[in-house]
């Protein structure tokens, strides 16, 4: 997976492959069968530990307000010994894929859907408990979530400077804060 993420499908050799994974050709191919089938393979994994990260994370939140926001404050705080791999594999994949390996980005796609469901889920909730208004579109919010994460997360890949990727972290926090309720006895 870690290579994958680094390089990309297309720049991942098969060479690149049997240092990784210490098989020979061979080897590789009976057990995944294809570059393609060993490529989804990583893939699931990245979502699946993407989606597990965020679960954990919202996990027993009384505010799912303050979840979201302590979320994006700790992407900025994390820092990768690879810089490649410090943009998402998902979007990185749909840029290297979308013109060639139509599966490939269809499945990258529909990950991206499932975890932004995931974000509206828990917009849904803080709507529930009385955090956000009602008549906000909580698919809408998950959107615009899931940009401000694939901003942080270019940033990071860039090399961003901390205290420059923690100012804009705040900044979508406090974008976030102002849609929340005011209390009613405020």
């Amino acid at each position: 997976m870690n290579l994958f993420w680094t390089k990309g499908y297309h720049a991942t050799s098969l060479k690149d492959l049997e240092s990784a994974l210490h098989m020979k050709p061979g080897s590789i191919y009976a057990a995944f069968s294809s570059k393609e089938a060993l490529y989804l393979a990583a893939l699931e994994r990245y979502f699946e530990m993407s989606r597990k990260g965020f679960a954990s994370h919202m996990q027993g939140a009384e505010s799912p307000l303050a979840a979201l926001s302590e979320y994006l404050l700790q992407l900025a705080r994390s820092r990768s010994e690879d810089q490649q791999g410090r943009a998402c594999m998902l979007v990185k994949t749909l840029i290297d894929t979308t013109a060639t390996d139509a599966d490939i980005a269809d499945r990258a796609n529909h990950y991206i859907e499932e975890i932004q469901a995931d974000f509206a889920a828990a917009f849904d909730r803080a709507k529930a408990i009385g955090e956000l208004p009602q008549e906000l579109d909580s698919r809408r919010l998950a959107r615009r979530y899931q940009s401000n994460i694939n901003a942080l997360r270019l940033e990071l890949h860039r090399g961003m400077e901390q205290a420059d990727l923690t100012a804009l972290a705040e900044d979508m926090v406090e974008d976030l804060e102002r849609l929340r309720v005011a209390p009613a006895n405020a």
